[in-house]
């Protein structure tokens, strides 16, 4: 099973929240502020698994006095680290990832690049986020169509769009298909509507690409992440009459490591709801290693009961 493959190359399971904290910040973390790229610039040009990508984001609503939050108006540093590590063939994630395979990505903001990249070898990715994000959601899809984009794909995004989704397909009934769809943790609970699919009604995996960073946050945060990987236990419960059961749902969570105080919230929130493990750092690339200041968990649902 991909699932326990992947579990097999990871560290040992945590077991106690509050020694990983430890553990993580006892190591000496270069200060790298909130982790914006450029938070001044209006657009951004980055060269990611040997592929040109332009990213608009918006200065003026990061120092906006929204309510709800603005830090997804501008690209993190972390972003196209893990968008690249995630997508690469040499990840341990990578036999998760299959041409049926759906994903969701929580709090996505301006960015698509995990989507972009991720998404030809995929059927589906969808990008939550709140509503304030879909405008430049959708510009920055325009920006940066897939490889084998057709013009049928774009005017099936035009479509969606009218609809209140955005999305870029490689082909147009083929994998590939991204979609942006607005998901407030605090307001919105998850349904199989997400998936975007008649045809899938729950996710392989859900995204969760530094998003942990406030304490008010994590609790509507991990509670939206278990509705989420809950949605594939449902199907699983149905489905187990069958001779073959679908694997569960995998939490991938990547972070910066700013705040002890935020972080042991979370990783006890999330211990709670879920097994947990972290991505070794011989298995992680240089800039997304504990010495750089970021660090990748894995989370299977406890409710699952897999069996590791």
């Amino acid at each position: 099973m991909a699932v326990k493959a992947l579990i097999s190359t990871l560290e040992d399971e945590i077991l106690d929240p509050e020694e990983e904290t430890f553990f993580l910040f006892s190591h000496e973390i270069p200060s790298s502020n909130l982790g914006f790229i450029d938070p001044k610039a209006t657009t951004l040009s980055l060269t990611l698994a040997d592929r040109d990508f332009t990213i608009h984001q918006s200065p003026t609503v990061l120092s906006s006095t929204r309510a709800g939050g603005t830090t997804g108006a501008v690209l993190w540093k972390i972003t196209p680290l893990f968008a690249t590590y995630l997508s690469s063939p040499t990840s341990p994630f990578n036999p998760i990832f299959t041409p049926s395979s759906v994903v969701l990505e929580l709090g996505c903001g301006i960015s698509p690049l995990t989507a972009l990249l991720l998404a030809p070898r995929i059927s589906r990715y969808i990008l939550t986020d709140q509503p304030y994000v879909s405008r430049m959601i959708h510009q920055n899809l325009e920006a940066n169509p897939l490889p084998s984009s057709t013009s049928k794909s774009s005017s099936s995004s035009s479509r969606r769009r009218k609809a209140g989704v955005t999305s870029s397909t490689s082909a147009a009934n083929g994998p590939g298909v991204i979609e942006f769809r607005p998901l407030d943790w605090e307001l919105d609970t998850p349904t199989p509507d997400l998936t975007g699919s008649a045809a899938a009604r729950s996710f392989d995996a859900v995204v969760c690409c530094d998003c942990i960073y406030n304490e008010a946050l994590v609790e509507p945060l991990v509670s939206a992440t278990a509705d989420l990987a809950r949605l594939r236990l449902r199907v699983q419960e149905e489905e187990e009459v069958e001779a073959v059961r679908s694997e569960p749902c995998v939490c991938i969570v990547a972070q910066q490591l700013r705040s002890p105080d935020v972080f042991e919230e979370w990783v006890k929130a999330f211990h709670r709801r879920f097994r947990v493990w972290r991505v070794p750092d011989e298995l992680l690339p240089a800039g997304l290693r504990i010495e750089s200041g970021f660090v990748v968990h894995v989370g299977i649902l406890r409710e699952s009961e897999f069996e590791i």
